[in-house]
């Protein structure tokens, strides 16, 4: 049993790291939309057959050092989180620099436009 925890401590911080990764690097892309849909997929499919046989996720934890399936699936849904978490933060940093450009375009154009005189002036 001390060889199967030892492999889902070694897959749970591969999966971390993973999402470690992700943090740093940038995503924005086709290539990063189909591995997003490709994952939403495999989770859709997984969840689907633990509900329909899960005895299957149980089996699958046993081999992995995990007590019970509902255990593994508890580790999934950690990493998931964890996951959904460092994108969207991602996200919201993206979100609030477009927001920060715009908002200095916007200054700008109004000082321009208040700037030039109005034909009332001249």
């Amino acid at each position: 049993m001390g060889g199967n925890v030892l492999l889902i401590q070694i897959i749970l911080l591969a999966a971390v790291a993973g999402i470690a990764v992700l943090l740093t690097r940038s995503t924005a892309g086709a290539r990063h939309q189909a591995i997003r849909r490709v994952c939403l997929m495999l989770f859709v499919v997984g969840a689907a057959a633990s509900v329909i046989f899960p005895q299957v996720l149980t089996r699958l934890a046993n081999a992995l050092g995990v007590g019970r399936g509902a255990d593994l699936l508890l580790y999934a849904l950690v990493i998931a989180f964890l996951s959904y978490i460092s994108t969207s933060h991602r996200r919201m940093n993206r979100m609030s620099r477009q927001i920060t450009l715009l908002t200095r375009e916007l200054t700008l154009a109004e000082a321009r436009t208040q700037e030039k005189p109005t034909p009332a002036d001249r």
